[in-house]
Order: C-alpha cells, then structure tokens, then sequence
C-alpha cells in the first residue's frame, strides 16, 4: 500500500504548525548524527538557518553536541521545558518521541 501525502507548499496554506525551530529539534531526534546539509534539505531551510537555529537550541540547553571524528552528534535532553506559557511544565521529551514514534509507524506502513 502507497500512501501518498502532500507537501505543505501544495496546500492552500503558507504556514506550518511547528517552528524552524521545532522542524530542526524533530530532525535531530529522528537522526541524531545528521549533517546541517541533511536536516537543511529534511526541514527545508537554508544551511545558515539550520546552524544558527542548532546555536539557539544548544544554548537554551535543548540539546549537546559532540564531535565524533569528522561529524557532529546531537544528544536531544528529554527534560527541557517549553518555552511558551501556554505549554508552561511540559517536557519535549514526550512530544519528541510521540513524532518519532509516528515518522517510525508510518515508515513501517509504507514498506507493506
């Protein structure tokens, strides 16, 4: 079974329910190793976008980066909080791993 699914530049809408930033954090969580020109063309931002959005999240402490050789490794910190009042005491954790588990389960829906 092929499901097929629209991009949001197809539909009657400009905007989209989450963030660059919240784009970049589920990119990450999704690929932890992932280079800026992968979640670049995952996100559809510019790589100078993307850097600067990593730089924001690392130091708002949503995430670590490590060097591993040549490459970057994201750790994603579970506990970090929302930033806006109307998600006040909520983790992204929890957010994070409800859109991994779907991009997973719709990934395996697909291979059947």
């Amino acid at each position: 079974m092929i499901v097929e699914m629209s991009s949001p530049d197809e539909n009657d809408g400009s905007w989209t329910l989450l963030t660059g930033h919240g784009h970049v954090l589920v990119e990450i969580a999704r690929n932890p190793q992932a280079r800026m020109r992968d979640i670049s063309a995952a996100v559809r931002l510019t790589e100078r976008t993307v850097q600067a959005i990593v730089a924001d999240l690392e130091s708002a402490g949503y995430l670590t980066r490590s060097r591993v050789g040549r490459r970057n490794r994201y750790i994603i910190n579970p506990d970090s909080l929302f930033r806006h009042s109307a998600q006040e005491g909520l983790r992204v954790g929890p957010f994070l791993d409800l859109l991994t588990a779907v991009d997973d389960a719709t990934a395996t829906r697909l291979r059947k």
